[in-house]
């Protein structure tokens, strides 16, 4: 399965890339927080209290592409399983923005952290199995389920995003 933890992954364990903090701090200007080792546990907790589950910067990139395309859309519909990033009625179709990290990509972003590898891998497993509960759910409910990853629509230009939802909603 596409992006499983697996023990060889957890052996690498490649060095924590610190642009999954997506709140927009500034990292490198505080010492303290330029290496992941060196951060206290007040530092921690008050950089992970300022990532969003939702209105991502990406997610927020693909709402406005929609929006810009003409398409119509609903926001966090609370009454669907997990409830989704974003949800065209009229096509039947869910667009789910994925941070590579949370959700456990193969690319970069999506590595298991070096400290507090207990904690971090059964906790993102948890992540996949409720993503995967919850578009099974959407399917069977009779809805088209539809991931973009975060590091695909960073490296993305506003023309190609355009293409690629019109891809999707086309389908």
């Amino acid at each position: 399965m596409h992006g499983i933890i697996d023990s060889q992954a957890v052996s690498e364990r490649p060095v924590i890339s610190l642009r999954r903090v997506r709140a927009g701090l500034r990292l490198d200007s505080d010492p303290l927080m330029s290496h992941p080792r060196l951060v206290t546990t007040p530092s921690r907790s008050a950089l992970m209290s300022r990532i969003r589950g939702a209105d991502t910067k990406p997610e927020i990139l693909v709402r406005q592409t929609l929006h810009s395309l003409g398409f119509r859309f609903r926001i966090h519909v609370r009454t669907l399983p997990g409830w989704p990033d974003i949800v065209l009625r009229r096509y039947r179709l869910i667009i789910q923005v994925k941070g590579c990290f949370w959700h456990s990509h193969s690319c970069r972003d999506g590595k298991v952290p070096n400290t507090n590898v207990e904690y971090w891998i059964p906790k993102l497993l948890r992540n996949q199995k409720r993503d995967l509960s919850n578009e099974r759910k959407l399917r069977r409910l009779g809805w088209s389920v539809h991931s973009l990853w975060e590091c695909r629509l960073c490296r993305c230009s506003p023309s190609s995003l355009k293409e690629l939802l019109l891809k999707i909603i086309e389908r």
